[in-house]
């Protein structure tokens, strides 16, 4: 079975692998340029393609005449598409001869659908995600359900911590379910789409941290936007602050207003609900532990605002 594979990030390159490993046929990978602005944190696919001696294309635009006629001609029995950013369109979803065109999808479909899938899970305060493998349509994350895998999400893990362990889940979704889509046999679910709901795109401007919202949001907040992902912001008495990881405070005194104080060795985010512990953060573009902050504001409380 031959294949033309659309992928980018870990995701796209486990997934890949996977393909080859099975021993399907890849006579294009198509993947992205790096951004120059984008922090690369993940694994290259073009990187792994060339290795194993497999032809890579970048287009801009994957849907232009030029390029899905370069794709017909790579014959190909199935499309793939694993972390791609680009939309296929319906004439590139129907060029495969036989088996289809099929998505990994971050999250368990039809919850989730549509952009940065972990992140919104994490920022909702979900204990579960993972991986789903399904048909492409016109419409994003919609077609039938060919397998999917499970993953928790623990009270304290990062979305790039669950992005982790999705990665896995991905691998071992498509493992699994690769034989009976080369053998024709696999049954597809079809998705109740009323169950879920879709998602847009987020910015580092999504990352202001409202303090209002109480610490049970903002620990979401900042666990969904933690490093590799820009950090949650804030100002504490007009100083910015960057907030890159926290743990509820167990029995910590409580502000209204919010305020950020050092309290018997840490430094707490003080709200009218509770409290929260900043492990690591960055203040005023100093301060970046809490010998810091009470080295430089004893015991001074500092009043919180969004960033």
């Amino acid at each position: 079975m031959r294949a033309v594979v659309f992928a980018y990030h870990d995701v796209g390159v486990r997934c890949l692998r996977v393909l080859l490993a099975q021993g399907v046929e890849v006579p294009l990978v198509v993947t992205h340029q790096d951004a120059a602005d984008e922090p690369i944190w993940f694994d290259s696919v073009a990187k792994h393609a060339r290795w194993h001696g497999l032809e890579v294309a970048t287009p801009a635009n994957p849907n232009t005449p030029e390029f899905l006629a370069r794709v017909r001609a790579a014959r190909p029995d199935f499309i793939f598409s694993f972390y791609y950013r680009c939309m296929l369109a319906a004439e590139m979803l129907a060029i495969p001869s036989w088996g289809g065109a099929y998505n990994m999808h971050g999250s368990l479909l039809p919850k989730y659908r549509g952009r940065v899938p972990i992140n919104w899970a994490v920022l909702n305060g979900e204990r579960e995600t993972g991986a789903t493998l399904h048909a492409m349509t016109a419409r994003p994350d919609a077609g039938g359900i060919v397998d999917a895998q499970a993953v928790p999400i623990l009270p304290d893990d990062t979305a790039g911590e669950v992005f982790r362990k999705v990665c896995v889940a991905a691998e071992l979704t498509l493992h699994r379910a690769l034989p009976a889509l080369l053998a024709g046999t696999a049954l597809l679910k079809p998705q109740d789409l009323a169950q879920g709901s879709y998602f847009g795109r987020r910015t580092a401007a999504d990352g202001v941290i409202d303090w209002r919202l109480g610490v049970a949001a903002v620990h979401n907040l900042v666990r969904a936007v933690a490093p590799p992902y820009p950090g949650a912001l804030a100002q504490a008495a007009g100083m910015p602050l960057r907030v890159l990881r926290t743990m509820r405070a167990g029995g910590a005194q409580r502000a209204s207003p919010p305020q950020l104080r050092w309290v018997d060795g840490e430094v707490q985010a003080q709200c009218a609900d509770g409290a929260l512990r900043l492990l690591e953060f960055e203040l005023d573009g100093q301060v970046r532990d809490a010998a810091a902050f009470h080295a430089r504001f004893g015991a001074t409380a500092l009043p919180l605002l969004s960033g």
